[in-house]
């Protein structure tokens, strides 16, 4: 038996042509010296992958069911951990880390994890049995002790896995400029028995928890390189004494400019740099300082901006050094906005209390200085108020020439180096402080966008250390997957020169009109970094089984197009494994 295809054809009155064809299972047979075909049925109306089945079937082939033939045993998320491993591949991490050991392995992956699913050191482990991760590098059955043991691995090797980053970033080679950027933030604790949890200044606005500081060092394009940790307590200029020390004696970086904010690089330090010498500094003067230099007869004078937005100007207070005042107007006005609103809350604060006052409800001036006091500076604003109050009056008003004489600063800053000109030109050392924004940029990858490192939960100094060291680790594998991802993501890939450098940044047109299409140079869609990680996370490996007792063989489901230009921008293939 077969089947066989009959086609007619018909031309019909109006010259049209039209085809019909028809299925026919027929038998074949011979009657003498003839072949003759008998017709068993007609098969047209049948699906056509039905017939194709019957017609195949009848020809000799044998078929089972799907299920029977081919079982997928398992599926594992692949291509996120496959993606993340050949950029760490690339950046020789496993090397960076140290010599290849069980701890190492761990290490690696608590950092990919990191970066894939940020969780505590527990969850972590449950979640490694269920990608390519835990099965590939061979730590899908380790033991909590063995994850806390290679976390103390890895806080051993911190002095020289950075003394390695620091050669590959801020030697003179990689960092012809010798500039390291420094900063401080803070995180709070859970739980109260580690040594390092005390109460300061919260920069995530927990108040009444005990929290961490940890200060991030890195090079020029916010690259991270060192990370060290302090109690909750310590003071901005006591960090930036030990990342003076680390730069000189850990990675013998003798000659290099340190960049700093206001708070961080105060005059004391600048001092202490001076007596230790090949050090220099770029920072940012405080407040009282621009007033000084803006009184009467001072060198900083509104004039001066009359034609630019920035001026260098000198004075004895600062011998050898250069003062380079900025003015942005966009600054200035949202400054003045803030302030009127401020001073106007203040009021509207107040308000009731002095009605309560007038109306002779609340009596007494040390009663009402109390009420007074509870009130006056939750804005920040008592220092432009004046007070006057007896036992049944109280006066609120403004010190207009105070705040007039603050306003005529909106705006300003001015950036205070040891630089000279012919090394760091007025617009480089401009650009040079506002760079600054590059690690304000780490830590909210750290602490909000991509790493979740708070809040803190461990308990001893060491294993607090070296879950900081941890996530700073992630930090710059994440730093460098930003910047090859940067055509799929809403990043932009080339910002556009700034011709005058206290203006505000601006997005290149090319930006622009990718974040209004929301698709990338090949029409696919754009994601955000933690999107493109699901995305990635998609492409599947799938353990199959063929037949009931065959051989199982691994293999990946068909990559999308953007699956595949993500691993083309890492310079690779879609692995099949990442050991």
């Amino acid at each position: 038996m077969h089947v066989a295809k009959v086609v007619r054809r018909q031309r019909l009155a109006s010259g049209e042509q039209r085809e019909y064809r028809s299925y026919l299972l027929r038998r074949s047979y011979r009657d003498g010296g003839a072949v003759r075909h008998e017709t068993l049925a007609n098969l047209s109306h049948l699906p056509g992958e039905l017939i194709e089945v019957i017609s195949r079937s009848l020809k000799g082939e044998a078929f089972v069911p799907a299920s029977a033939a081919v079982t997928v045993t398992r599926s594992l998320p692949h291509g996120h951990v496959a993606a993340v491993w050949a950029q760490a591949k690339a950046l020789g991490l496993p090397g960076l880390l140290g010599p290849a050991c069980r701890e190492r392995d761990l290490a690696l992956a608590l950092i990919i994890s990191r970066v894939l699913r940020p969780a505590s050191k527990l969850a972590t482990l449950a979640w490694w049995e269920d990608t390519s991760l835990g099965a590939d590098l061979g730590v899908a059955a380790a033991s909590t002790d063995e994850v806390y043991a290679a976390l103390d691995w890895l806080f051993a090797r911190q002095d020289s896995i950075e003394a390695k980053l620091a050669a590959r970033h801020l030697a003179p080679a990689a960092n012809p400029d010798r500039m390291a950027y420094f900063d401080l933030s803070s995180s709070w604790m859970e739980g109260s028995h580690c040594p390092l949890a005390a109460r300061g200044y919260s920069r995530d606005g927990k108040k009444g928890k005990a929290q961490i500081e940890y200060g991030l060092l890195t090079d020029p394009e916010g690259r991270p390189v060192a990370v060290r940790v302090f109690p909750g307590n310590t003071a901005d200029p006591t960090a930036f004494v030990q990342a003076v020390d680390v730069v000189r004696t850990k990675f013998g970086l003798r000659e290099m400019v340190m960049v700093g904010d206001r708070g961080m690089i105060t005059t004391a330090r600048i001092d202490a740099l001076r007596e230790l010498g090949g050090l220099g500094w770029l920072t940012c003067l405080r407040a009282p300082a621009i007033a000084k230099l803006a009184a009467e007869n001072g060198p900083l004078q509104l004039s001066l901006f009359d034609q630019a937005d920035l001026a260098e100007i000198t004075h004895p207070d600062y011998p050898n050094e250069r003062l380079i005042a900025c003015r942005n107007p966009l600054l200035a006005a949202e400054r003045a906005r803030k302030r009127a609103d401020l001073l106007a809350a203040t009021e509207h604060a107040l308000a009731p209390l002095a009605d309560r006052v007038a109306a002779g409800r609340l009596h007494g001036a040390d009663t009402i200085g109390i009420k007074v006091g509870k009130l006056i500076d939750k804005y920040k604003m008592a220092k432009h108020f004046q007070l006057a109050i007896t036992d049944d009056t109280l006066a609120v008003t403004r010190k207009q020439q105070q705040i007039d004489a603050e306003a005529a600063l909106d705006g300003i800053y001015i950036i205070r180096t040891s630089m000279p000109a012919d090394q760091l030109d007025t617009p480089a050392t401009v650009t040079a402080y506002k760079n600054l924004a590059r690690l304000e940029r780490d830590f909210r990858s750290l602490k909000t966008d991509d790493l979740d490192l708070r809040p803190i939960r461990h308990w001893t100094t060491d294993r607090v250390r070296a879950h900081v060291l941890l996530c700073t680790l992630a930090a710059y594998l994440i730093w460098h997957l930003r910047t090859a991802w940067a055509p799929l993501t809403y990043t932009d890939e080339h910002p556009p020169q700034r011709d005058n450098p206290v203006a505000p940044a601006q997005r290149s047109a090319a930006a622009e009109h990718k974040a209004h299409r929301r698709r990338d140079a090949h029409d696919q869609p754009l994601h955000d970094f933690r999107g493109l990680l699901d995305h990635l996370a998609t492409l599947t490996r799938n353990d199959l089984q063929y037949g009931p007792d065959g051989p199982v063989v691994p293999t990946l489901t068909e990559p999308t197009p953007t699956q595949r230009h993500a691993f083309h921008l890492l310079h690779t293939t879609v692995p099949l494994t990442i050991a």
